[in-house]
């Protein structure tokens, strides 16, 4: 299948270079499945054999929903229990905590930042598996890990991640099956899929025009829809710098529900599968506050919102749907935020590679 031409791609307009990446997220996804997948599957039965007790995921930015991803897919599919790392208590206060049979996985973009590569230094001195999930093969986050998985985004040169955000969800996927000696055949339907999904550009256009004036949106979902609710308010804040506030489902109601008003949008993530049901109740609540609710989503469930986007879902299992529930959204913060005339490209105060320690 022919990709779909990237938004703005032979224009001047600002946002060409994320245009341009976001459009390559097909051809990113079957490189993985054709040259990385079997790499990917040996590091996976390698570490399997070594049995881990628990899993610490530890990564920044859009690294980190990717890694929250993770988490979902370990403890379902494996059992296997799972935390997210807290850097600093290694990184600033020092600690040794002992790490003996766990498994650490470090995920980020390109090469991590100090206090990435310092902890996961750290957690191979104190007897940890670590593994580095990585763009950069040649950085010094793989250098420090035992393993490594290269997602084989290419370069990526516009500050949002969008294509080396699906492809460390695919990564992550195929990594996770092959723990539990799988063959990740789920996951072969994703790039024609994502193919079709861009060819919907206009389609988002037209939705971002409703909210090219919003002062806030709220994003929500559950199960393994939350690490996209996530994402796609990263996404948003820092193209659009519209405060976006993603909330679970669950801790939605425990709160915040409070603020939703028929003003403010408010974004769900419906994953097709258990997720979604567990956020029925949820997405009930909105409609009786009046909420101007979007749904990403099947189309049983968009035609009940205020708007929405159906997601080809049918015959996809629900474990891979977050590889391609963020590719609207990402297409949603590129239209909204050109619509408000900046440039996604280039957010203000922004670096490519943020350095924390």
């Amino acid at each position: 299948m022919t990709a779909a031409p990237a938004p703005g791609l032979h224009s001047d307009l600002p946002g060409r270079i994320m245009a341009r990446e976001m459009a390559e997220q097909p051809a990113v996804l079957r490189r993985i499945l054709d040259d990385g997948a079997a790499s990917i599957r040996q590091v996976a039965r390698e570490i399997a054999a070594r049995a881990p007790r628990f899993v610490l995921l530890t990564a920044r930015g859009s690294s980190d929903n990717a890694a929250l991803y993770a988490k979902y897919l370990l403890e379902i599919r494996l059992g296997l229990p799972c935390g997210l790392a807290s850097m600093s208590t290694t990184t600033a206060y020092g600690a040794r905590p002992h790490l003996t049979d766990v498994l650490v996985i470090t995920v980020s973009q390109s090469r991590g930042s100090p206090d990435l590569v310092a902890s996961t230094r750290a957690a191979r001195e104190a007897g940890a598996i670590t593994l580095a999930v990585t763009n950069n093969p040649d950085s010094a986050l793989a250098g420090v890990s035992e393993y490594h998985v290269d997602i084989m985004a290419g370069p990526e040169r516009a500050l949002p991640a969008t294509k080396t955000y699906t492809a460390s969800l695919l990564a992550l996927y195929l990594f996770t099956e092959g723990l539990r000696d799988g063959d990740g055949a789920a996951a072969r339907v994703l790039p024609d899929l994502a193919d079709r999904l861009l060819a919907r550009q206009d389609e988002v256009r037209a939705l971002a025009a409703r909210y090219r004036f919003a002062e806030r949106m709220v994003i929500t979902s559950r199960g393994y829809g939350y690490p996209t609710a996530k994402e796609a308010a990263l996404k948003l804040m820092e193209t659009s710098y519209i405060p976006a506030l993603s909330y679970s489902g669950a801790d939605l109601l425990h709160g915040p529900l409070a603020m939703v008003d028929n003003v403010s949008p408010v974004i769900a993530v419906v994953t097709d599968g258990k997720g979604g049901e567990a956020l029925q109740p949820v997405l009930d609540r909105l409609r009786g506050r009046g909420a101007d609710l979007f749904v990403v989503g099947p189309r049983s469930r968009v035609e009940r919102a205020s708007a929405g986007f159906v997601m080809p879902t049918e015959g996809v299992a629900e474990e891979v749907q977050p590889v391609l529930e963020i590719i609207p959204l990402q297409l949603l913060a590129y239209e909204v935020t050109i619509a408000r005339g900046q440039d996604p490209d280039a957010p203000r105060a922004l670096a490519k590679v943020t350095e924390t320690h």
